[in-house]
């Protein structure tokens, strides 16, 4: 992965991050052990989600550029989808407290969008990569076709 993709993942991840440990104390102190265990299971689940999401949105980006953002809708929708299949899937489970894990998937997801969304605005990114080699010949062409034009006509 390129060092800006590393640093929006790291950027969405660590938010994400601080607010799955929220939920995880505060499902502690309301639901007990279970409610804890709960917020860690929805924190990672966002987190491996999103992440695997925005690898793919980068890869797609990198080869297939006009399709980027028809990916990132598609990708976004069925993330989502995923997301209520999980919650769906764990509603009657008994390793851990259904609430605890639907609200901190719900404010994990929150948190990445958000933090992510923001990682990007904040980023640096090239519209145009430059390429050396065309440029440098362009620019030598256009220096002879400056001398040629300049000087002495007679």
């Amino acid at each position: 992965m390129p060092s800006n993709d590393v640093r929006i993942l790291a950027q969405a991840a660590v938010p994400t991050l601080a607010a799955g440990a929220i939920a995880a104390v505060v499902s502690g102190v309301v639901a007990g052990g279970k409610g804890a265990v709960g917020a860690v299971v929805g924190t990672v689940i966002v987190i491996a989600f999103m992440g695997i999401g925005l690898y793919v949105l980068q890869r797609t980006a990198k080869s297939l550029p006009q399709l980027f953002q028809a990916m990132g809708l598609m990708l976004y929708a069925a993330q989502i989808l995923l997301l209520f299949i999980f919650m769906a899937a764990f509603k009657n489970t008994t390793l851990f407290n259904p609430r605890a894990f639907a609200v901190t998937l719900v404010v994990a997801t929150l948190a990445w969008i958000a933090a992510q969304t923001r990682a990007h605005m904040k980023a640096k990114i090239l519209y145009v990569e430059p390429d050396s080699v065309s440029s440098a010949s362009a620019s030598a062409a256009s220096k002879s076709e400056k001398s040629e034009k300049s000087g002495h006509s007679s």
